[in-house]
């Protein structure tokens, strides 16, 4: 029997992938009818005609509707946590490029995720206490990594005193009025236009003013 990296045996592996597959599919299509109908108005034989799968399979995942909104808005918020510090370490331990680096990527995850980060701002007070409570905790550790480069910033005296938990929900709100606002700035902007304009708000505010000429490519 052939056993692959993770302990698995290939069928074992082909399986799990199949599975994760078909998950992916259905919260994909759940975006697209909670998007049409709402959450409460949609039903379970529209998802299975959107996903393509059978209602029945669809159980086989999730538990009921509740368990698909929360699976849906926690996708992005892996996305978020997943993709952030991986992208911030590719430019070293500048922390005011690191701060950057994180701002593109946050916002190039909200851009792959436009319609599910205004799910997410729609719905999410659907969920039950716990479902909330949980949304909450990771919105925090996504921003993890913007909050040390912004704490670093300040020890290294790179940036100014500023509210660090202030700061880093700003750039949080930032990011999602891309797709908040997405028929507005969309229309004017493109994505790298947007990042550049509202990465450059945001170290203009942040970046002591005797080093602002060191990151002046950062702040044109």
């Amino acid at each position: 029997m052939t056993i692959d990296s993770s302990g698995l045996s290939m069928d074992e592996a082909v399986r799990a992938l199949r599975t994760d597959s078909r998950r992916r599919q259905v919260l994909r299509a759940a975006v697209k009818v909670m998007e049409r109908t709402g959450f409460h108005q949609m039903s379970m034989q529209a998802l299975a005609d959107e996903a393509d799968v059978s209602v029945g399979l669809i159980y086989k995942y999730f538990g009921g509707k509740e368990d698909i909104l929360l699976a849906t808005i926690m996708t992005i918020l892996d996305a978020f946590r997943d993709q952030l510090q991986p992208a911030m370490d590719t430019v070293g331990d500048d922390p005011v490029e690191r701060l950057a680096a994180g701002m593109r990527r946050y916002i190039e995850v909200v851009d792959e995720n436009l319609d599910g980060t205004v799910l997410t701002y729609r719905e999410s007070r659907t969920l039950d206490s716990a479902g909330r409570a949980r949304i909450k905790e990771l919105e925090v550790e996504t921003a993890a990594p913007m909050r040390d480069a912004l704490e670093a910033g300040i020890a290294a005296g790179s940036m100014n005193e500023i509210d660090v938990d202030l700061m880093v929900f700003d750039i949080m709100l930032l990011a999602h009025g891309w797709a908040l606002k997405h028929w507005h700035f969309g229309a004017i902007y493109t994505l790298d236009e947007y990042i550049r304009l509202q990465t450059r708000f945001v170290l203009n505010t942040v970046v002591c003013e005797d080093q602002r000429s060191k990151y002046s490519q950062l702040l044109r």
